[in-house]
Protein backbone atom coordinates (compact mmCIF):
# COMPACT_ATOMS: atom_id res chain seq x y z
CA UNK A 1 0.00 0.00 0.00
CA UNK A 2 2.89 2.31 0.48
CA UNK A 3 4.51 1.66 -2.63
CA UNK A 4 1.04 2.44 -4.29
CA UNK A 5 0.65 6.16 -2.49
CA UNK A 6 4.76 6.64 -3.38
CA UNK A 7 3.90 6.36 -7.12
CA UNK A 8 0.71 7.94 -6.50
CA UNK A 9 2.78 10.93 -5.17
CA UNK A 10 5.05 10.75 -7.52
CA UNK A 11 2.91 11.41 -10.64
CA UNK A 12 1.30 13.93 -8.80
CA UNK A 13 4.16 16.23 -8.24
CA UNK A 14 5.98 15.22 -11.82
CA UNK A 15 2.06 17.00 -13.46
CA UNK A 16 2.33 19.83 -10.95
CA UNK A 17 6.28 20.47 -11.83
CA UNK A 18 5.36 19.91 -16.02
CA UNK A 19 2.52 22.46 -15.66
CA UNK A 20 3.83 25.14 -13.37
CA UNK A 21 6.76 25.36 -16.35
CA UNK A 22 4.54 24.90 -19.13
CA UNK A 23 4.99 28.53 -21.04
CA UNK A 24 2.66 30.70 -22.21
CA UNK A 25 4.06 31.90 -25.77
CA UNK A 26 2.79 28.91 -27.63
CA UNK A 27 -0.34 28.58 -30.02
CA UNK A 28 -3.87 26.92 -29.06
CA UNK A 29 -2.53 23.65 -30.91
CA UNK A 30 0.29 23.46 -29.28
CA UNK A 31 -0.78 24.57 -25.76
CA UNK A 32 -3.42 21.67 -26.14
CA UNK A 33 -0.59 18.92 -27.03
CA UNK A 34 0.95 20.19 -23.50
CA UNK A 35 -1.81 19.39 -21.72
CA UNK A 36 -2.55 16.19 -22.91
CA UNK A 37 1.16 15.07 -21.98
CA UNK A 38 0.68 16.13 -18.24
CA UNK A 39 -2.96 14.66 -18.16
CA UNK A 40 -1.46 11.07 -19.25
CA UNK A 41 1.90 11.32 -17.48
CA UNK A 42 0.50 8.20 -15.42
CA UNK A 43 -0.36 6.14 -18.61
CA UNK A 44 3.39 7.36 -19.56
CA UNK A 45 5.09 5.85 -16.63
CA UNK A 46 2.45 2.70 -16.61
CA UNK A 47 3.93 2.24 -20.18
CA UNK A 48 7.58 2.57 -19.03
CA UNK A 49 6.63 -0.12 -16.31
CA UNK A 50 5.13 -2.48 -18.83
CA UNK A 51 7.68 -2.69 -20.88
CA UNK A 52 10.96 -2.62 -19.12
CA UNK A 53 9.29 -5.21 -17.21
CA UNK A 54 10.13 -7.30 -20.00
CA UNK A 55 13.19 -8.60 -20.69
CA UNK A 56 14.06 -8.19 -24.46
CA UNK A 57 17.94 -8.45 -24.63
CA UNK A 58 18.67 -9.04 -27.76
CA UNK A 59 18.96 -12.56 -28.13
CA UNK A 60 15.88 -13.16 -26.49
CA UNK A 61 13.64 -12.92 -29.50
CA UNK A 62 10.59 -13.45 -27.27
CA UNK A 63 11.20 -11.04 -24.97
CA UNK A 64 11.72 -8.71 -28.14
CA UNK A 65 8.86 -9.40 -30.12
CA UNK A 66 6.18 -9.09 -26.71
CA UNK A 67 7.85 -5.54 -26.11
CA UNK A 68 7.39 -4.61 -30.20
CA UNK A 69 3.58 -6.39 -29.45
CA UNK A 70 3.15 -3.95 -26.25
CA UNK A 71 4.37 -0.76 -29.07
CA UNK A 72 2.32 -2.05 -31.85
CA UNK A 73 -0.55 -1.68 -29.25
CA UNK A 74 0.39 2.07 -28.56
CA UNK A 75 1.28 3.24 -31.90
CA UNK A 76 -2.06 1.70 -33.39
CA UNK A 77 -3.77 4.03 -30.78
CA UNK A 78 -2.54 7.22 -32.75
CA UNK A 79 -3.67 5.40 -35.93
CA UNK A 80 -0.19 3.97 -37.19
CA UNK A 81 -0.55 1.26 -39.60
CA UNK A 82 1.95 -1.65 -38.16
CA UNK A 83 4.31 -4.01 -39.92
CA UNK A 84 6.84 -6.75 -38.37
CA UNK A 85 9.98 -7.19 -40.29
CA UNK A 86 11.43 -10.62 -39.91
CA UNK A 87 14.59 -11.72 -40.12
CA UNK A 88 16.57 -14.91 -41.55
CA UNK A 89 16.53 -17.39 -39.15
CA UNK A 90 20.43 -17.49 -39.76
CA UNK A 91 20.61 -13.95 -38.18
CA UNK A 92 19.29 -14.98 -34.55
CA UNK A 93 17.24 -12.13 -34.87
CA UNK A 94 13.55 -10.94 -33.86
CA UNK A 95 13.23 -8.37 -36.36
CA UNK A 96 11.68 -4.96 -36.35
CA UNK A 97 8.70 -2.50 -35.84
CA UNK A 98 7.62 -0.17 -38.74
CA UNK A 99 4.53 2.30 -37.68
CA UNK A 100 3.19 4.44 -40.73
CA UNK A 101 1.24 7.04 -41.32
CA UNK A 102 0.36 9.04 -43.98
CA UNK A 103 2.28 8.76 -47.27
CA UNK A 104 -0.86 9.32 -49.15
CA UNK A 105 -1.87 12.02 -51.88
CA UNK A 106 -3.54 14.65 -50.19
CA UNK A 107 -1.67 17.73 -50.42
CA UNK A 108 1.16 18.63 -48.41
CA UNK A 109 2.96 22.00 -47.24
CA UNK A 110 5.11 22.96 -49.13
CA UNK A 111 7.74 22.95 -46.18
CA UNK A 112 6.23 19.92 -44.35
CA UNK A 113 8.73 17.27 -43.69
CA UNK A 114 8.46 13.73 -44.20
CA UNK A 115 9.73 11.86 -40.97
CA UNK A 116 11.77 9.05 -40.18
CA UNK A 117 11.75 8.06 -36.41
CA UNK A 118 14.61 6.05 -34.95
CA UNK A 119 14.25 3.86 -31.87
CA UNK A 120 15.02 0.15 -30.45
CA UNK A 121 13.03 -2.82 -28.15
CA UNK A 122 16.42 -4.60 -27.68
CA UNK A 123 18.42 -3.99 -24.16
CA UNK A 124 22.07 -5.09 -23.42
CA UNK A 125 20.56 -7.25 -20.67
CA UNK A 126 19.63 -11.05 -21.67
CA UNK A 127 17.72 -13.25 -19.43
CA UNK A 128 20.87 -14.88 -17.98
CA UNK A 129 21.64 -11.78 -16.30
CA UNK A 130 20.48 -10.68 -12.96
CA UNK A 131 16.79 -9.23 -12.83
CA UNK A 132 16.40 -6.06 -12.25
CA UNK A 133 12.54 -4.84 -12.68
CA UNK A 134 10.95 -1.02 -12.52
CA UNK A 135 11.71 0.73 -9.29
CA UNK A 136 11.13 3.95 -7.85
CA UNK A 137 14.11 4.86 -6.34
CA UNK A 138 12.76 7.95 -4.99
CA UNK A 139 10.44 10.90 -6.18
CA UNK A 140 12.22 11.34 -9.41
CA UNK A 141 14.37 8.26 -10.75
CA UNK A 142 13.70 4.69 -11.34
CA UNK A 143 15.93 2.13 -12.13
CA UNK A 144 15.36 -0.78 -14.72
CA UNK A 145 17.01 -2.64 -17.20
CA UNK A 146 16.69 -0.54 -20.35
CA UNK A 147 14.99 2.31 -18.43
CA UNK A 148 17.02 4.66 -19.92
CA UNK A 149 18.61 3.10 -23.07
CA UNK A 150 16.06 3.08 -24.45
CA UNK A 151 12.59 2.17 -23.47
CA UNK A 152 12.06 5.35 -21.90
CA UNK A 153 13.09 6.78 -25.97
CA UNK A 154 10.40 4.30 -26.92
CA UNK A 155 7.87 5.78 -24.47
CA UNK A 156 8.76 9.23 -25.28
CA UNK A 157 8.31 8.49 -29.19
CA UNK A 158 4.63 6.83 -28.81
CA UNK A 159 3.22 9.29 -26.09
CA UNK A 160 4.03 12.45 -28.28
CA UNK A 161 2.83 11.15 -31.31
CA UNK A 162 -0.66 9.72 -29.12
CA UNK A 163 -0.81 13.79 -27.94
CA UNK A 164 -0.66 15.02 -31.93
CA UNK A 165 -3.13 12.31 -32.49
CA UNK A 166 -5.50 13.20 -30.10
CA UNK A 167 -5.54 17.08 -31.10
CA UNK A 168 -6.02 16.20 -34.86
CA UNK A 169 -2.62 17.41 -35.70
CA UNK A 170 -1.20 14.56 -37.39
CA UNK A 171 -3.50 14.33 -40.64
CA UNK A 172 -1.52 15.74 -43.17
CA UNK A 173 1.66 14.35 -41.32
CA UNK A 174 3.93 11.44 -43.21
CA UNK A 175 6.40 9.73 -40.75
CA UNK A 176 7.81 6.18 -40.60
CA UNK A 177 8.60 5.21 -36.55
CA UNK A 178 11.36 2.04 -37.29
CA UNK A 179 12.14 0.15 -33.66
CA UNK A 180 14.43 -2.13 -34.60
CA UNK A 181 15.33 -4.99 -32.58
CA UNK A 182 18.90 -5.87 -32.04
CA UNK A 183 20.57 -2.55 -31.85
CA UNK A 184 22.45 -3.01 -29.41
CA UNK A 185 24.00 -6.19 -31.50
CA UNK A 186 22.72 -5.88 -34.72
CA UNK A 187 22.59 -9.10 -37.45
CA UNK A 188 25.03 -9.50 -39.91
CA UNK A 189 25.55 -9.23 -42.45
CA UNK A 190 24.03 -5.58 -41.78
CA UNK A 191 22.77 -5.16 -45.39
CA UNK A 192 19.80 -7.94 -44.46
CA UNK A 193 19.63 -6.71 -40.97
CA UNK A 194 19.91 -2.87 -41.90
CA UNK A 195 18.35 -3.45 -45.54
CA UNK A 196 15.07 -2.32 -44.83
CA UNK A 197 15.74 0.29 -42.19
CA UNK A 198 17.93 2.57 -45.16
CA UNK A 199 15.11 1.85 -47.93
CA UNK A 200 12.44 2.98 -45.49
CA UNK A 201 14.59 6.26 -44.26
CA UNK A 202 14.62 7.54 -48.33
CA UNK A 203 11.19 7.60 -48.04
CA UNK A 204 11.68 10.93 -46.06
CA UNK A 205 12.98 13.98 -45.49
CA UNK A 206 14.34 13.98 -41.73
CA UNK A 207 15.73 11.05 -39.35
CA UNK A 208 15.00 11.88 -35.22
CA UNK A 209 16.91 9.38 -33.27
CA UNK A 210 15.33 8.77 -29.89
CA UNK A 211 18.08 7.16 -28.02
CA UNK A 212 19.38 8.64 -24.22
CA UNK A 213 19.27 12.72 -23.84
CA UNK A 214 21.94 14.35 -22.11
CA UNK A 215 19.61 16.95 -20.46
CA UNK A 216 17.20 18.55 -21.94
CA UNK A 217 18.98 20.93 -23.82
CA UNK A 218 21.96 18.65 -25.95
CA UNK A 219 20.95 17.22 -29.03
CA UNK A 220 23.69 15.24 -31.24
CA UNK A 221 23.89 16.44 -34.61
CA UNK A 222 27.01 13.85 -35.39
CA UNK A 223 28.02 10.74 -34.09
CA UNK A 224 30.84 8.32 -34.05
CA UNK A 225 31.37 5.35 -36.49
CA UNK A 226 32.77 2.11 -35.07
CA UNK A 227 34.79 -0.44 -37.20
CA UNK A 228 37.08 -3.28 -36.43
CA UNK A 229 40.59 -3.86 -37.44
CA UNK A 230 43.00 -6.85 -36.63
CA UNK A 231 47.10 -7.51 -36.61
CA UNK A 232 48.61 -10.81 -37.21
CA UNK A 233 52.31 -11.10 -36.65
CA UNK A 234 54.34 -13.56 -37.30
CA UNK A 235 58.41 -13.97 -36.44
CA UNK A 236 61.26 -16.08 -36.29
CA UNK A 237 61.28 -19.07 -32.92
CA UNK A 238 64.46 -20.16 -31.54
CA UNK A 239 66.16 -20.31 -27.91
CA UNK A 240 65.39 -16.74 -25.98
CA UNK A 241 69.03 -16.81 -25.76
CA UNK A 242 69.30 -15.29 -29.10
CA UNK A 243 66.81 -12.59 -28.73
CA UNK A 244 67.19 -9.06 -30.21
CA UNK A 245 69.89 -10.54 -32.46
CA UNK A 246 70.10 -11.06 -36.15
CA UNK A 247 69.54 -14.61 -36.35
CA UNK A 248 67.06 -14.32 -33.02
CA UNK A 249 65.17 -11.28 -34.14
CA UNK A 250 62.44 -9.84 -32.10
CA UNK A 251 59.65 -12.15 -31.90
CA UNK A 252 56.11 -11.81 -32.52
CA UNK A 253 55.22 -10.30 -29.04
CA UNK A 254 57.53 -7.57 -28.94
CA UNK A 255 56.95 -6.70 -32.98
CA UNK A 256 52.79 -6.61 -31.72
CA UNK A 257 53.60 -4.25 -28.85
CA UNK A 258 55.57 -1.74 -30.92
CA UNK A 259 52.84 -1.47 -33.61
CA UNK A 260 49.98 -1.52 -30.90
CA UNK A 261 52.12 1.58 -29.24
CA UNK A 262 53.18 3.34 -32.06
CA UNK A 263 49.25 3.31 -32.66
CA UNK A 264 48.91 4.97 -29.32
CA UNK A 265 51.55 7.73 -29.65
CA UNK A 266 51.09 8.86 -33.57
CA UNK A 267 46.59 8.55 -33.52
CA UNK A 268 45.42 9.01 -29.81
CA UNK A 269 46.15 12.59 -29.73
CA UNK A 270 43.70 12.99 -32.91
CA UNK A 271 40.36 14.89 -31.93
CA UNK A 272 37.35 12.34 -32.14
CA UNK A 273 39.60 9.20 -32.95
CA UNK A 274 39.88 6.16 -30.55
CA UNK A 275 41.19 2.82 -30.96
CA UNK A 276 41.16 -0.16 -28.26
CA UNK A 277 42.79 -3.38 -28.51
CA UNK A 278 40.67 -5.19 -26.68
CA UNK A 279 42.24 -8.83 -27.21
CA UNK A 280 46.08 -8.95 -27.09
CA UNK A 281 47.50 -12.86 -27.64
CA UNK A 282 50.73 -14.53 -28.22
CA UNK A 283 52.86 -17.16 -27.64
CA UNK A 284 54.53 -20.48 -29.09
CA UNK A 285 51.41 -21.84 -29.79
CA UNK A 286 48.15 -19.82 -29.96
CA UNK A 287 44.40 -20.70 -31.18
CA UNK A 288 41.93 -17.65 -31.93
CA UNK A 289 38.50 -18.05 -32.42
CA UNK A 290 37.16 -15.03 -34.15
CA UNK A 291 33.50 -16.09 -33.85
CA UNK A 292 33.14 -16.46 -30.13
CA UNK A 293 35.82 -14.00 -29.34
CA UNK A 294 38.05 -16.40 -27.28
CA UNK A 295 41.50 -16.87 -27.75
CA UNK A 296 44.62 -19.47 -25.95
CA UNK A 297 48.09 -19.59 -26.08
CA UNK A 298 50.73 -21.80 -25.12
CA UNK A 299 54.16 -20.26 -24.15
CA UNK A 300 57.60 -20.33 -22.12
CA UNK A 301 60.08 -18.01 -21.38
CA UNK A 302 62.87 -19.45 -22.60
CA UNK A 303 61.09 -19.25 -26.32
CA UNK A 304 61.11 -16.90 -28.21
CA UNK A 305 56.88 -16.09 -29.26
CA UNK A 306 56.78 -17.00 -33.36
CA UNK A 307 53.02 -15.89 -33.29
CA UNK A 308 50.71 -12.59 -31.87
CA UNK A 309 47.16 -11.58 -32.54
CA UNK A 310 45.72 -8.20 -31.42
CA UNK A 311 42.31 -7.18 -32.35
CA UNK A 312 40.20 -3.52 -31.88
CA UNK A 313 37.81 -0.97 -32.79
CA UNK A 314 38.44 2.13 -34.57
CA UNK A 315 36.21 5.16 -33.84
CA UNK A 316 35.61 7.87 -36.18
CA UNK A 317 33.81 11.12 -37.28
CA UNK A 318 33.83 10.87 -40.37
CA UNK A 319 34.93 9.20 -43.56
CA UNK A 320 37.67 11.09 -44.82
CA UNK A 321 39.20 10.59 -40.75
CA UNK A 322 38.33 6.84 -40.51
CA UNK A 323 40.64 6.46 -44.68
CA UNK A 324 43.18 8.52 -43.16
CA UNK A 325 43.62 6.44 -39.59
CA UNK A 326 44.05 3.52 -41.80
CA UNK A 327 46.55 4.68 -43.58
CA UNK A 328 48.26 5.64 -41.01
CA UNK A 329 48.18 2.29 -39.02
CA UNK A 330 49.10 0.30 -42.07
CA UNK A 331 52.47 2.41 -42.67
CA UNK A 332 53.18 1.77 -39.10
CA UNK A 333 52.44 -2.02 -39.62
CA UNK A 334 54.79 -1.85 -42.32
CA UNK A 335 58.14 -0.73 -40.53
CA UNK A 336 58.91 -4.26 -38.90
CA UNK A 337 61.34 -5.62 -36.42
CA UNK A 338 64.24 -7.87 -37.47
CA UNK A 339 63.16 -11.16 -38.26
CA UNK A 340 59.15 -10.32 -38.00
CA UNK A 341 56.02 -10.05 -40.69
CA UNK A 342 53.27 -7.79 -39.64
CA UNK A 343 50.08 -7.55 -41.72
CA UNK A 344 47.11 -5.84 -40.58
CA UNK A 345 43.02 -6.12 -42.07
CA UNK A 346 39.89 -4.00 -40.89
CA UNK A 347 36.34 -4.23 -41.33
CA UNK A 348 34.01 -1.91 -41.42
CA UNK A 349 30.81 -1.66 -39.11
CA UNK A 350 28.58 1.16 -38.47
CA UNK A 351 29.13 4.41 -40.28
CA UNK A 352 29.23 7.60 -38.96
CA UNK A 353 26.75 10.57 -38.38
CA UNK A 354 28.72 13.21 -39.99
CA UNK A 355 28.18 16.74 -38.46
CA UNK A 356 26.38 18.69 -41.62
CA UNK A 357 24.76 21.76 -42.08
CA UNK A 358 21.36 20.47 -42.53
CA UNK A 359 22.14 18.54 -38.96
CA UNK A 360 22.26 21.73 -37.78
CA UNK A 361 19.08 23.27 -38.91
CA UNK A 362 17.60 20.87 -37.24
CA UNK A 363 18.51 21.92 -34.26
CA UNK A 364 17.74 25.23 -34.69
CA UNK A 365 13.94 23.79 -35.21
CA UNK A 366 14.59 22.24 -31.62
CA UNK A 367 16.26 25.04 -30.12
CA UNK A 368 13.17 26.66 -30.93
CA UNK A 369 10.94 24.29 -28.97
CA UNK A 370 13.10 24.56 -26.25
CA UNK A 371 13.54 27.82 -25.70
CA UNK A 372 9.55 28.20 -26.35
CA UNK A 373 9.16 25.65 -23.57
CA UNK A 374 10.94 27.91 -20.91
CA UNK A 375 14.32 25.61 -20.98
CA UNK A 376 16.53 27.83 -22.96
CA UNK A 377 18.18 27.18 -26.48
CA UNK A 378 19.59 23.34 -27.47
CA UNK A 379 22.82 23.04 -28.02
CA UNK A 380 25.16 20.93 -30.26
CA UNK A 381 26.43 17.96 -27.91
CA UNK A 382 29.95 15.90 -28.37
CA UNK A 383 30.32 13.61 -30.79
CA UNK A 384 32.62 11.68 -28.69
CA UNK A 385 31.11 10.98 -25.61
CA UNK A 386 28.66 9.06 -27.88
CA UNK A 387 29.10 5.19 -29.79
CA UNK A 388 27.35 4.72 -33.07
CA UNK A 389 23.63 4.03 -33.37
CA UNK A 390 21.10 3.20 -35.57
CA UNK A 391 20.71 6.56 -36.71
CA UNK A 392 24.17 6.78 -38.23
CA UNK A 393 23.19 3.99 -41.17
CA UNK A 394 20.67 6.65 -42.44
CA UNK A 395 22.58 10.38 -42.14
CA UNK A 396 23.89 10.00 -45.47
CA UNK A 397 20.20 9.90 -46.58
CA UNK A 398 18.78 12.79 -44.70
CA UNK A 399 19.25 15.58 -42.31
CA UNK A 400 19.37 14.01 -38.34
CA UNK A 401 19.52 14.50 -35.53
CA UNK A 402 19.84 11.96 -32.11
CA UNK A 403 19.05 12.36 -28.52
CA UNK A 404 15.56 12.91 -28.44
CA UNK A 405 15.00 9.95 -26.21
CA UNK A 406 15.37 9.88 -21.89
CA UNK A 407 18.01 11.66 -20.14
CA UNK A 408 19.00 9.63 -17.28
CA UNK A 409 22.46 7.65 -15.90
CA UNK A 410 24.31 4.36 -15.68
CA UNK A 411 23.46 2.90 -19.65
CA UNK A 412 24.00 -0.53 -20.17
CA UNK A 413 25.17 -0.89 -16.57
CA UNK A 414 23.22 -2.87 -13.63
CA UNK A 415 21.22 -0.03 -11.71
CA UNK A 416 20.70 1.78 -14.95
CA UNK A 417 18.53 4.85 -14.06
CA UNK A 418 15.52 7.22 -15.86
CA UNK A 419 15.38 10.74 -14.52
CA UNK A 420 10.92 11.18 -14.10
CA UNK A 421 11.77 15.00 -13.02
CA UNK A 422 12.48 15.44 -16.79
CA UNK A 423 10.10 13.05 -19.11
CA UNK A 424 7.26 14.97 -19.46
CA UNK A 425 9.69 17.78 -20.42
CA UNK A 426 11.14 15.77 -23.03
CA UNK A 427 8.00 14.21 -24.17
CA UNK A 428 6.75 17.83 -25.20
CA UNK A 429 10.11 18.65 -26.26
CA UNK A 430 9.82 15.74 -28.92
CA UNK A 431 5.68 16.55 -29.58
CA UNK A 432 6.48 20.39 -30.83
CA UNK A 433 9.56 19.17 -32.82
CA UNK A 434 7.23 17.05 -34.85
CA UNK A 435 4.75 18.99 -34.65
CA UNK A 436 6.66 21.91 -36.02
CA UNK A 437 8.55 19.80 -38.75
CA UNK A 438 5.52 18.12 -40.12
CA UNK A 439 3.65 21.49 -40.99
Amino acid sequence: MKRQFFIVGLLFNLQVFAQQSTPKGLNAEEKAVLTYIDQNMPRAIALLKETVDINSGTLNIEGVKKVGAIFTREFEKAKFKTEWITMPDSLNRAGHLVATIGFDKKQKSPTAKKLFLIGHLDTVFEPDMPANPFSMLNDSVATGQGVYDMKGGDVIMVIALQALQQQGLLNNADIIAYLTGDEESSGKPRQVSRGHFMEAAKKTDVALGFESAHGLNTIATARRGSSSWSLKVSGKTGHSASVFTASGGYGAIYEAARIVNAFRETLSSEKYLTFNPGMFVGGSEIEYQKSAATASALGKTNIIAPDAIVTGDLRFLTEAQKIEARKTMNAIVQKSLTGTKATITFSDGIPSMEPTQGNRKLLEVISGVTTDLGLGPAIEGDPGSRGAGDVSYIAQFVDAVDGMGASGKGAHAPGETINLKEFPHLIKRAALTIYRLTR
